[in-house]
């Protein structure tokens, strides 16, 4: 099973996620993601056992709860690009408001993932939801435009779980499905 930990968007906020990816529709060499699979990931697990899923879902379990992180209000806004704006591979929608409780639940949960053998992230954690991977740099300038002119918010809403989700890669792109949520309290 290909698995990653995530906050999922709202379902009615797939309208907005589309608006903004429309902004950049006219950037060549830009992949778009489905905007009704959005979504925030805390920690990318990869490939894992069938025999192992206890044990994970144990960890994420108690990462949640050693966390402290009861629901709460996020704000998605704002673009940007990772890893920079001279070499672009990744568009992503922003988070503002809530990003601190997203990133206090990512370190807890790489804690406690990594203590079953996952490996630990190479790089800082930057909460975003991925718009578009960018697979040629001919849309490149349009890109790096947008991203310095816009400003959008696509909604507010309340995180109340985290989701274990399953990642099965398609000839149509990747199609997600929650393997079990667990509830912030």
């Amino acid at each position: 099973m290909r698995l990653f930990v995530s906050i999922d968007l709202p379902d009615d906020f797939a309208a907005e996620v589309e608006q903004v990816q429309a902004q950049f529709a006219d950037a060549t060499g830009l992949n778009f993601t489905d905007p009704e699979q959005a979504h925030v990931t805390l920690k990318f697990l990869g490939d894992v056992n069938q025999g192992e899923l206890p044990r994970v879902k144990n960890a994420v379990r108690r990462a949640i709860e050693k966390s402290g992180v009861e629901p709460f209000e996020t704000t998605y806004e704002g673009v940007g690009v990772f890893p920079d704006i001279g070499y672009i591979k990744v568009l992503w929608l922003g988070v503002g408001e809530g990003s601190e409780q997203m990133t206090d639940l990512h370190e807890t949960i790489e804690r406690e993932v990594t203590r079953l053998g996952f490996d630990p992230e190479d790089h800082d954690f930057t909460p975003h939801v991925t718009l578009a991977r960018m697979e040629h740099a001919g849309g490149k300038e349009l890109v790096q435009e947008n991203v310095e002119e816009l400003d959008p918010t696509v909604g507010t809403t309340e995180v109340t779980e985290v989701r274990l989700t399953e990642s099965v890669l398609t000839d149509e792109g990747p199609e997600y499905s929650t393997v079990e949520s667990f509830a912030l309290e």
